[in-house]
């Protein structure tokens, strides 16, 4: 027979799920983390069902590896070097199986045990839709990374090629527009990889720290590419008050990426990338290139208010990815 929520309980689900953290994580209502110099960042994410995940694209551990991994590229992005921890808020109908709430915190632990941190504690309620809101809390290191830090004459540059996760999606949903086109094999293995197992770029962010020239102060503009490489430009822009030009030939493009307009716009606008999206001065952009050899210069922050342009024509480079309430 197969268990349900209804069949468990409150008491005996939250029993089952206090073996996912540490002993006697769970007792209490609140946790208490100890004491410490480095100020502490937090951020929250939540992931719908229909969404950002649905049981075509997405088992259970990969729902819990995603949720964890989203929250974790922003601890990674605003320069944290240290995961604390993370709560957990679950929502689910009360037909729910035991089953799949057990593999979303196979994967949630899984994606702890990789990059750092707890299962601090949470809350669970019934619901007409699956949720997962996830709060985490990291150290900060000797980089705050702000989206109001950009400055003119600041490179532009990316961690890692985008559009992996929105490929990847569209092979899970065996999407038409994939019908006619050859993708290398590889292509599509990392494409998948990169949409059921994001990986938060810690390492970026601890090469990017460790290459500043000496002379320079730690300033620099950051955020990460979970709703685009265009929409993280944009906020960067946004928040700073300048603008940015983009070199169409310097897109993030992955290798072995097909030519085109849809690719160019996946690329941009795809979503769920994960990568680091920073502004820094030419000579630390240059000193974290030669470090970082997944590292792409994809423009220039420019004194031009708020506006996103084409280095050849000037033209506004356009959105058309994935926008909440639209």
């Amino acid at each position: 027979m197969t268990e349900t929520l209804a069949d468990l309980g409150e008491a005996e689900l939250l029993r089952r799920l206090a073996g996912f953290a540490p002993a006697g994580q769970f007792s209490d209502d609140t946790a208490c983390l100890r004491s410490d110099e480095r100020q502490l960042v937090v951020n929250t994410d939540v992931l719908v069902d229909g969404i950002h995940f649905s049981e075509q694209t997405t088992d259970a551990q990969d729902v819990g590896w995603r949720a964890v991994a989203a929250n974790l590229s922003d601890l990674a992005a605003s320069g944290a070097e240290q995961v604390e921890g993370i709560t957990v808020a679950l929502v689910t109908p009360g037909n729910t199986t035991w089953t799949w709430v057990e593999g979303v915190y196979q994967g949630i632990t899984a994606a702890l045990q990789c990059h750092g941190g707890d299962l601090l504690g949470g809350d669970c309620s019934g619901g007409q839709q699956r949720l997962l809101s996830v709060t985490a809390l990291g150290r900060l290191g000797p980089l705050r990374l702000h989206r109001g830090d950009a400055q003119p004459g600041d490179v532009l540059l990316t961690s890692g090629g985008h559009g992996l996760s929105r490929l990847g999606l569209a092979l899970l949903q065996r999407d038409p527009l994939l019908n006619d086109v050859a993708l290398e094999g590889t292509l599509k293995a990392e494409a998948l990889q990169h949409h059921q197992r994001p990986t938060p770029r810690f390492d970026a962010l601890r090469s990017l720290i460790d290459c500043r020239p000496e002379h320079l102060p730690w300033r620099a503009g950051g955020t990460d590419s979970s709703d685009g490489l265009l929409a993280a430009v944009q906020g960067l822009c946004s928040s700073s008050g300048y603008g940015a030009v983009l070199n169409r030939e310097q897109l993030p493009r992955p290798q072995g990426w097909p030519a085109g307009e849809l690719w160019d716009q996946w690329c941009l606008a795809g979503g769920e990338d994960f990568e680091l999206v920073v502004s820094l001065p030419p000579r630390w952009a240059e000193a974290w290139q030669n470090v970082m050899p997944t590292s792409h210069r994809i423009g220039s922050i420019t004194d031009k208010t708020d506006a996103v342009i084409w280095h050849n024509d000037n033209r506004p480079v356009l959105n058309d990815g994935f926008r909440h309430y639209r």
